[in-house]
């Protein structure tokens, strides 16, 4: 626990006590003011302060605390992060940060397999590819205990080094020292399929999407696209304004985001007549959450878009992140949110029309970049279904 905070409940139950030993009543305001649950929480902080007999980390006590508090919320999209987390996260939402590029499978027991490299960022100005695994980092081996702390400590000082131990699909291992630098995400790629079908891959709904995938559009309509498909498979979706603007840049004049929010305040986004007017489809998985699965379904609610793929899961709150003084944060749902006419995702989600799955390895390998288009079936069931309209 920092020094600051630790003070500030000192102080507080310092106050508390002097109030207590002195009655009168500012006690009675304090104490209706913090309410039951905030007495009994500060009780319990003072109880383990106190009389606990073993040893902990009060750090640790604290995090866990406040995780408790807010999945004692029922709310499967509320979220606590520690500081560490919420830096992350931060300079993830910018689509820009310091370090060497990639992302790692975070599950497991073993070494870090490499699941992306970005395309110019140190990792791949260094070699590393997809599939490979990350087996030491500055020469301590990954565990499953450390691997989340030596996950936070590939990141780093723009300018220092990290040398990762790395192992190949053959299993030969290889040290390579990585320079960390800042690393700008791609957030939206684009390519011309056979039949004049232009495909737009959206990796994130965060810091300068939209502006990335009005570019791809344009730039396909140029080249002569006569059908569109957007690619949110694995999306964790992102920021309200960065869809809102992509839903406004593609389709006709109308609602086409509702919330309504904590204290009851309802708001509308609308899109003006300015459109895209070409057929198009989105692709979707189990993994499609959020912006994601809202982009899917308002461009079928209001241009009849196909929804190709699997089952989505259905989210139907929007979340604020939260700074919390130690630097954590809490990611609160503060607000429903509807499509434009007015359907909840909540216990639903989107049933894809068709219906098509991908196995394991083929799954694999989409999130590597690696899964060739005429292998992938639920693009190809996409391609089929905008042929037959």
């Amino acid at each position: 626990m920092k020094p600051e905070t630790k003070q500030f409940l000192r102080q507080m139950l310092a106050c508390l006590l002097c109030l207590l030993l002195g009655g009168g009543i500012a006690l009675g305001a304090v104490w209706a003011w913090m309410g039951e649950d905030g007495r009994t929480l500060l009780s319990a902080q003072h109880l383990i302060a106190q009389r606990f007999v073993g040893d902990y980390d009060e750090t640790e006590a604290l995090h866990g605390t406040l995780g408790a508090m807010v999945e004692g919320l029922g709310d499967r999209w509320s979220y606590y992060l520690t500081p560490d987390e919420a830096k992350q996260v931060r300079e993830d939402r910018e689509n820009a940060y310091v370090g060497i590029g990639v992302t790692v499978n975070q599950e497991g027991e073993g070494g870090l397999e490499i699941l992306t490299v970005t395309p110019g960022g140190p990792a791949d100005e260094a070699g590393l590819q997809a599939g490979e695994v990350i087996q030491g980092v500055d020469g301590v081996a990954v565990t499953a205990e450390n691997r989340t702390d030596l996950i936070s400590s590939i990141r780093g000082e723009e300018g220092s080094r990290v040398t990762l131990t790395i192992a190949d699909a053959n299993g030969e291992t290889r040290d390579v020292t990585v320079e960390r630098k800042a690393v700008h995400g791609v957030t939206a790629a684009w390519t011309m399929l056979e039949g004049d079908i232009g495909l737009v891959t959206i990796a994130n709904f965060y810091q300068g999407t939209a502006d990335r995938v009005k570019q791809g559009v344009d730039e396909l309509q140029q080249q002569g696209a006569k059908a569109l498909i957007f690619d949110v498979r694995s999306n964790p979706g992102g920021y309200v304004s960065e869809l809102t603007q992509i839903l406004d840049d593609l389709l006709p004049e109308g609602v086409i985001f509702r919330t309504t929010a904590y204290n009851g305040k309802e708001k509308e986004y609308t899109s003006d007549a300015s459109c895209v007017d070409l057929p198009m489809a989105v692709l979707v998985n189990a993994d499609s959450y959020s912006a994601a699965e809202f982009l899917a379904a308002q461009l079928q609610e209001s241009a009849g878009a196909a929804v190709v793929g699997e089952q989505t899961s259905g989210k139907g709150y929007s979340q604020m992140l939260f700074d919390l003084p130690d630097g954590s944060a809490m990611g609160l749902s503060t607000a429903r949110y509807f499509t434009g006419g007015g359907k909840s995702l909540i216990g639903t989600g989107l049933t894809p029309d068709p219906q098509v799955s991908l196995t394991q390895a083929q799954q694999r390998d989409l999130l590597m970049g690696k899964l060739a288009h005429e292998d992938d079936a639920q693009l190809q069931a996409a391609i089929q279904t905008l042929r037959q309209e």
